[in-house]
């Protein structure tokens, strides 16, 4: 039996669903501009995680469940605070889908979060209480995985979490900047960048990755 060698590189792609595309529910401007970078992007990793939010119609994030209260105002939870969001990404329905045209067939792993009803989940590794684990962490370290490589949506959210969190469990960690978008909600995107980089979190574009990883 041939032994399989440990995969050192990663690439995590980040809620590339269709509520958050343009015309979603909530909508990231020019969200769908990061699905061909994606593509491009997963050729060049044998290793490809995916991620999507998964939340209940009851989920507590929804500014529906709350009343009087409107999309994007802060509420303080048992957790901290939270964005109340649009409805969004309810399991089972067509937002929730990962888009038409994300073509990653040789992903190794789906990661659903935001599933429990009473917390929220932007990383794709600890959810927003900062104790419930998604199992990815685990995932990664038993398949050999140092680098952990980002794309999707949103920068300031979910890829800036997923990045900081993936730091902390002692990954190094490079954010393709182009391969994003973001929400920038109250000043969020300058906020998770200088996050990251005190994080030692890394950016790059994908032309560079691109080059870098043809020889590997």
């Amino acid at each position: 039996m041939t032994e399989m060698k440990p995969v050192e590189d990663v690439f995590l792609v980040v809620d590339v669903q269709v509520d958050f595309m343009p015309g979603g529910a909530l909508a990231v401007a020019r969200g769908d501009e990061v699905v061909p970078v994606i593509n491009r992007l997963a050729r060049r990793f044998s290793h490809v995680v995916l991620t999507q939010d998964w939340h209940p119609r009851s989920h507590v994030s929804f500014a529906a469940n709350h009343a009087g209260r409107q999309p994007f105002e802060m509420m303080t939870l048992p957790y901290g605070e939270q964005v109340l969001w649009p409805v969004h990404c309810v399991q089972d329905t067509q937002g929730a889908a990962l888009h038409r045209d994300l073509h990653v067939p040789h992903a190794r792993l789906v990661i659903r979060k935001g599933h429990h009803e009473h917390v929220d989940s932007y990383s794709a590794f600890i959810e927003a209480d900062r104790a419930t684990p998604t199992g990815l962490e685990g995932y990664l370290l038993n398949v050999g995985a140092k680098r952990v490589w980002l794309a999707g949506l949103a920068t300031d959210y979910c890829v800036a979490w997923s990045a900081l969190d993936a730091r902390a469990a002692g990954f190094e960690v490079i954010v393709i900047e182009d391969a994003c978008r973001a929400i920038d909600l109250n000043g969020s995107l300058d906020q998770a960048w200088r996050d990251m980089r005190a994080a030692g979190v890394q950016r790059v574009n994908s032309d560079d990755v691109l080059k870098a990883r043809e020889t590997t």
